[in-house]
């Protein structure tokens, strides 16, 4: 039983690092698009500001996916759950890093937890929908808001600014304002995501929350020096052309959105909110159908809505294998 603990653990800390690989493209790619931020320097300022978000306010998404979706007995000593739920989610992480795809790793957590309160009939349906919920509703605001700015006000706002201020001293400001909103971002992606890889854990009763932020909070930013680039690349330069405004309003926009539902213990993705905003912009300036037709945004949208369906049907199905009499009384001989 020891080993099977010590896989979990080991599995978590492994999510938290593709955690801060993933969200590092939601966190700063707006900035790196834009040119005020290098690479190096965007996957940096999340690694930072990421752990601090998990360590400062990531206790209470924590809490929610530890203990709110299925209830604490469930989780409890039962080890084999928590792989199952951690390894759904690994997959599908890895799978979009490796495709350079900003995934909503958050539904794949959520929904494996679901698929194991189904099987176990102790799913709490009314928190898991409200959840549901905000997963519509919030990509659609950041969505809303953004394509409403980039269509009315994006072009005024610009007149104001060459009409009042140096072009260096207008850069100076949109920069120092899009670092703050990246920052901004990579602090609320770390206080919300934080709970995909320790949550389970927590659930279990093998972490408690604060100790569980920590950890995940240090995993986030190892993977977002090592393995951030790639996803940085897609959402960055291969959507849209991102100038300074839009990212500082996309940025703004979905760091707000990401910290109200934190505040709430709603864990949302980051990855999602951001896109949105950005996708926001893109049909503003280029249209709906020039937007639609980008085959990132396919391929991201595809991801966004095959997850959690195939989470929920693979958890419960890894179940049923795993609860048989004759393999668990097998596995349970090895470990």
């Amino acid at each position: 039983m020891q080993i099977v603990v010590y896989v979990a653990i080991a599995l978590s800390v492994f999510l938290a690092l593709n955690l801060g690989a993933n969200n590092s493209a939601a966190s700063l790619a707006t900035a790196y698009g834009a040119g005020a931020r290098s690479k190096g320097e965007s996957i940096a300022l999340i690694a930072v500001f990421a752990l601090l978000g998990a360590i400062l306010a990531g206790a209470p998404v924590i809490h929610t996916m530890g203990k709110g979706i299925v209830p604490e007995g469930v989780l409890a000593g039962k080890v084999a759950l928590v792989i199952i739920v951690l390894i759904i989610a690994i997959i599908f992480i890895t799978w979009a890093n490796i495709m350079s795809i900003p995934v909503a790793t958050t539904h794949a957590i959520v929904c494996a937890l679901a698929g194991v309160g189904i099987y176990y009939s102790v799913l709490n349906s009314s928190k898991f929908f409200e959840i549901v919920s905000w997963w519509v509703i919030t990509p659609i605001v950041a969505f809303t808001i953004n394509f409403l700015l980039g269509k009315y006000l994006y072009f005024k706002t610009l007149k104001f600014l060459t009409d009042h201020y140096s072009e260096a001293s207008i850069f100076k400001i949109l920069s120092l304002l899009l670092t703050i909103s990246g920052t901004y971002v990579a602090f609320t992606a770390g206080a919300n995501n934080s709970a995909n890889a320790v949550g389970p854990l927590v659930g279990m009763s093998l972490l408690n929350p604060s100790f569980g932020a920590v950890l995940a909070g240090v995993g986030m930013s190892i993977g977002a020096v090592l393995l951030g680039g790639r996803v940085l690349e897609t959402v960055g330069k291969q959507i849209t052309d991102i100038c300074i405004i839009r990212a500082v309003s996309v940025e703004l926009v979905g760091g707000t959105i990401i910290l109200i539902a934190s505040i709430k213990g709603i864990p949302v993705s980051v990855a999602e909110i951001v896109t949105s905003g950005i996708i926001g912009f893109s049909c503003a300036s280029q249209g709906f159908q020039t937007t639609f037709e980008n085959r990132h945004v396919v391929r991201i949208a595809f991801f966004w809505f095959f997850v959690p369906f195939f989470a929920i049907g693979a958890s419960y199905g890894l179940c049923v294998i795993y609860f048989n009499p004759g393999v668990s009384e097998f596995l349970a001989k090895l470990f």
